[in-house]
């Protein structure tokens, strides 16, 4: 006998289980828009800025799998997402408190560690939460729906500087002190992240683990490994170990950037991960994690690639807009000056903008999508970004700023919308939250790169200019498109 289908839910019922995302957004949102800004606040170098930024990429890399590995395995009388909803929630809420009256640097530096772990407890389980609710025909639009709500939170949260300062709320400060508008701001996002969680724990039920198992979407139609499973073996351990050590050493004869060390470590510590696998028995969390990051489908192979120039480009621009801007179109490089903070706000402005221009591409992503498909559609919105943030340079009025902010706004809904469209499709029911997890790594990864490199980079190879870097973010979303060819549009064996 046949599986049934999901049910399909009402408008409302998507509304209500994707409302959380407003509130994780305005905490994302604040962060991005304004942790560069704390930190040279607080004495940070331009150069040193991307290093203190590693730490949100590295804990999603750890967080983001064992959260939708354990939530995979859990039920309780709250459901197996919803009650890591509220833990990130409370916890996010927490660090928003604390960030803008961090007294230091590397306090500044710990608290953003400690934000965007405590985002990632919740952001996960939320896009496990689509697939685990809708049936293949009905994610397109979930996660569209997501991405409105990111929008709308971001609008809001990235605009709230600025229009504290419209109503005289001091927009600067001592030096090493943070104005009263950034903190007010967090101030505000951290009762509008924590009531909008709550109101989808409250307002969603969830399938038990018994119900998914019985849907006709509980497998995907392909077979589901793409390698051998088993152990890791030695050869390919002993690779990524010497890969990370040679890296290394090269580095340092060349006397690189210490921030390229990230880098060499990254292979070494995916080398250590695979050994420390092979010793754990295979019933093991993260033996169990290892094991189903080799064995990924190919669909969710094809979409790593194109997940890495997106977000590449997007940690270039949300690292080095405020100085591109401030610095190209307001003529300052001095965070304690008023023509650096009235910059800074306006960056504030223009995240809003690209954030409200992708609350409305998240309303016509669905019919782009049953005009031209999943495919052809992600790949108009990444190129539509890509000339975006190119157009940056060449625009001298600031106001006009907001024009690159539509091909913007309509690539971030994009990012945030198809690719879990056409991931969710190709997984299996009972491991959508640890896949969901692993597809973060091709999130994190890029971030790290970024971070590790984009220093480096400016120096050497950008003449200092942050607004080249910006270009270069453009360039690498329209690599995102072409590799967006290669994915199939159906979930198929590759």
């Amino acid at each position: 006998m046949s599986r049934p289908d999901k049910p399909q839910l009402s408008f409302w019922q998507i509304w209500n289980m994707c409302f959380g995302f407003l509130g994780i957004q305005f905490g994302f949102a604040l962060q991005n828009a304004n942790a560069s800004r704390i930190f040279e606040t607080l004495g940070a170098s331009m150069e040193a800025v991307p290093g203190l930024w590693i730490a949100a990429p590295l804990t999603g890399l750890l967080v983001q799998p064992i959260v939708g590995y354990l939530s995979d395995r859990t039920w309780t009388r709250w459901g197996r997402r919803r009650p890591f909803f509220m833990i990130g929630a409370v916890l996010t809420t927490l660090a928003l408190l604390v960030m803008p009256n961090s007294p230091t640097l590397w306090i500044a530096a710990g608290t953003l560690w400690v934000l965007d772990a405590s985002i990632n407890i919740s952001m996960e389980p939320f896009r496990a939460f689509v697939g685990d609710q809708l049936a293949p025909r009905q994610r397109p639009t979930g996660f569209a729906m997501q991405s409105f709500f990111i929008g709308i939170g971001a609008i809001v949260a990235s605009f709230l500087p600025f229009i504290l300062a419209h109503f005289g709320v001091a927009n600067t400060a001592a030096p090493g002190e943070v104005p009263d508008t950034v903190r007010y701001a967090f101030y505000f996002g951290a009762v509008v992240l924590l009531a909008a969680i709550t109101w989808t724990v409250l307002s969603t039920r969830e399938y038990s683990p018994t119900e998914l198992a019985g849907f006709a979407d509980a497998e995907p139609p392909q077979a589901h490994a793409v390698a051998a499973r088993g152990v890791p073996p030695w050869a390919q351990i002993v690779l990524w170990l010497l890969v990370g050590s040679v890296l290394a050493v090269l580095i340092a004869w060349r006397g690189g950037d210490r921030m390229l060390y990230v880098l060499a470590g990254l292979c070494v510590a995916y080398g250590v991960l695979l050994a420390v696998a092979r010793a754990l028995p295979g019933t093991h969390m993260l033996a169990t994690i290892v094991d189903d990051l080799r064995n990924m489908p190919g669909t969710m192979r094809r979409l790593a690639w194109v997940q890495f120039f997106s977000w590449f480009a997007l940690f270039a621009m949300w690292i080095y807009t405020t100085a591109a801007v401030a610095g190209t179109h307001f003529g300052s490089t001095d965070p304690q000056s008023a023509a650096y903070n009235e910059g800074a706000n306006w960056v504030g402005v223009l995240f809003g903008a690209y954030n409200g221009f992708a609350a409305l591409a998240a309303l016509l992503i669905p019919l782009m999508v049953r005009a031209i498909g999943l495919r052809w559609s992600h790949l108009v919105n990444l190129w539509l970004g890509g000339a975006g943030l190119v157009s940056m340079m060449f625009i001298d009025d600031p106001r006009w700023l907001l024009l690159s902010m539509v091909g913007i706004g309509f690539a971030w809904a994009s990012i945030l919308s198809l690719p879990y469209a056409l991931l969710s499709d190709s997984v299996p029911a009972a491991k959508m939250g640890v896949y969901m997890g692993i597809f973060n790594f091709f999130i994190v990864i890029p971030q790290l790169v970024a971070a590790s490199a984009l220093g480096f980079a400016l120096r050497a190879w950008l003449g200092g200019q942050p607004m080249h870097v910006l270009v270069l973010g453009g360039a690498s979303l329209l690599v995102a498109g072409l590799c967006v060819l290669r994915v199939p549009s159906r979930p198929e064996v590759v």
